[in-house]
């Protein structure tokens, strides 16, 4: 059996969460929805909007699977107020589809598709952040389908919303609009070192404009 935490251990872990923020042994599911059946032989991932061809971009899950695999240790701050610290998450930098299939000079925000129609936007700077990643594994073993398998994407930076479940496609905007928690009430941008949690947060420049 492992040793117990001692009292300085959990002060240090505590001193790296966001405000209002508690540390959360496991991983809780949370979702909206039904979990979704992976059906690999129809599965497609694509990018499309504002692209920098003005062509949609398609990989199948093999093509996907095929594509640089990498890692990266990144925290899960849940809007609901757990928080999840020092996960390893493994899949394709969000950098790397942005690199295959760039978008416009002009773009500036994705929308994020994931299955059921479910959204959820970001600015164009966080969904290319170092540590913005479409994962298939945590700390080395394959995404449950409850935990988002076959592709969820993970942006350590802001609250987990943010990275949806089941991913299936990237849309580049030029303009922002908000996804489907962002237009039930949710901040439009979910920082959670600044504590942005709803809508009614926001200030000016925080969200599209009307």
């Amino acid at each position: 059996m492992g040793q117990p935490e001692s009292r300085e251990q959990r002060a240090a872990q505590e001193s790296e969460l966001p405000p209002g923020q508690r540390i959360q042994r496991g991983w809780p599911v949370t979702h909206y929805g039904p979990v979704p059946r992976f059906k690999p032989d129809r599965w497609e991932f694509r990018v499309f909007g504002a692209t920098a061809d003005g062509d949609k971009h398609c990989w199948n899950h093999e093509e996907f699977s095929a594509l640089p695999f990498t890692t990266v240790v990144g925290d899960l701050h849940c809007v609901t107020k757990f928080s999840m610290l020092g996960a390893e998450w493994g899949g394709v930098a969000a950098r790397t589809v942005v690199d295959l299939a760039p978008p416009a000079p002009s773009a500036t925000h994705v929308m994020v598709w994931a299955e059921y129609g479910y959204s959820a936007n970001l600015r164009l700077d966080d969904f290319t952040g170092r540590r913005s990643l479409l994962a298939t594994h945590k700390d080395g073993e394959l995404l449950t389908a409850e935990h988002g398998f076959p592709l969820r994407l993970v942006v350590p930076q802001l609250y987990a919303w943010k990275g949806p479940k089941w991913v299936r496609g990237i849309e580049y905007m030029t303009a922002d609009r908000r996804g489907f928690w962002e237009e039930r009430g949710y901040h439009n941008l979910g920082d959670p070192w600044r504590e942005q949690r709803y809508s009614y947060q926001e200030e000016p420049g925080d969200g599209p404009e009307l």
